[in-house]
């Protein structure tokens, strides 16, 4: 008998067997699972025992494939892009991936209030929102990581240097000052933006300056706009002081930046896009910060407007 891949998920649901402790895992690109053991690999078709029939799965169709023991997935990739990395991670529960990436997720005050933030790499780069810093010079930056406990322990790291702001896409990047005894935990961006409408999203942040606040929720739409840009709208709570921080999937990697929410509604939150956030990254030079103008960043101007109130009249001529 042959099965098809719809199909194939029945039985295994029927039968209970997805998830036996030392199966392979193999992750479609459709999102499905399927746990057994591989029996070999064969003119692009993987032979799959889960059990009750021998299942063969294209290989084309497989996002990730991670053996009996093995922690990372086979097909895991980690790339290095300009200041950033990006990864095709695997999917875990938000429990596993708020434990995992949150030492990336740091806390932002000023003298005039605090927000959120991410770490990018392990220089100190760190992303956050432009109207979290607005018109401030004096940054500071908790950082969260464990300590010999296996608790979260905090640092504060004053002196934080402004390195880029764009004021239009409401981003900054910052650069921690690195120290010896405190080692930065880069988070992931997401390698494309394949995220859909339903797809469950995760933020961490400091709402109300709550320290490292877990909230989830899906995308309610991918392509929102506001005043021209586009925004992730998401019911996972954005409250202030969330502003800056990440916005994760279900794998761990961000997809976007939290900044804002509707203030009379509910479930109605917003983050900028990931491909706003790799543009300024890998432009970042463009949009260097100038210690003698806190509001450095491109500035267009206005267009100039329309002086003539009859348009098929000649204008007259300026005397020379």
């Amino acid at each position: 008998m042959r099965y098809t891949i719809s199909s194939l998920f029945a039985v295994c649901l029927s039968c209970g067997i997805l998830g036996t402790a030392s199966a392979d895992k193999i992750v479609l690109k459709s999102g499905h699972k399927i746990e057994g053991d591989v029996l070999k690999e064969k003119n692009g078709i993987l032979f799959i025992d889960i059990g009750v029939e021998i299942v063969r799965v294209p290989l084309d169709r497989i996002e990730t494939r991670t053996a009996s023991g093995e922690k990372n997935p086979s097909k895991t990739e980690v790339k290095q892009e300009s200041i950033y990395r990006t990864a095709n991670l695997q999917e875990k529960s938000v429990q596993e991936l708020a434990e995992k990436f949150g030492e990336g997720v740091v806390l932002i005050q000023t003298p005039a209030g605090l927000g959120s933030g991410f770490i990018v790499n392990e220089d100190g780069h760190c992303v956050t929102n432009y109207h979290v810093i607005e018109r401030e010079t004096r940054i500071a930056v908790t950082i969260f990581q464990k300590g010999k406990s296996g608790r979260f322990e905090k640092r504060r790291i004053r002196n934080v240097e402004i390195v880029a702001l764009n004021p239009f896409i409401d981003l900054a990047l910052l650069k921690i000052p690195t120290t010896s005894d405190v080692k930065m935990r880069p988070v992931y961006l997401t390698k494309e933006a394949k995220y859909q409408e339903g797809e469950e999203v995760f933020a961490i942040g400091n709402p109300l300056g709550l320290e490292r606040s877990v909230s989830k929720g899906i995308i309610g739409t991918k392509n929102r706009n506001f005043g021209g840009l586009v925004y992730i709208q998401t019911t996972a709570q954005i409250n202030p002081g969330n502003s800056g921080g990440p916005l994760f999937n279900t794998k761990g990697e961000v997809i976007g930046v939290t900044n804002m929410k509707l203030t009379f509604g509910e479930g109605l939150g917003f983050a900028i896009p990931i491909f706003y956030l790799k543009h300024f990254l890998k432009n970042h030079d463009a949009y260097a910060y100038d210690k003698t103008n806190a509001n450095t960043g491109y500035r267009y101007l206005e267009a100039p407007s329309k002086r003539r109130s009859n348009p098929t009249k000649e204008p007259k001529k300026s005397d020379k």
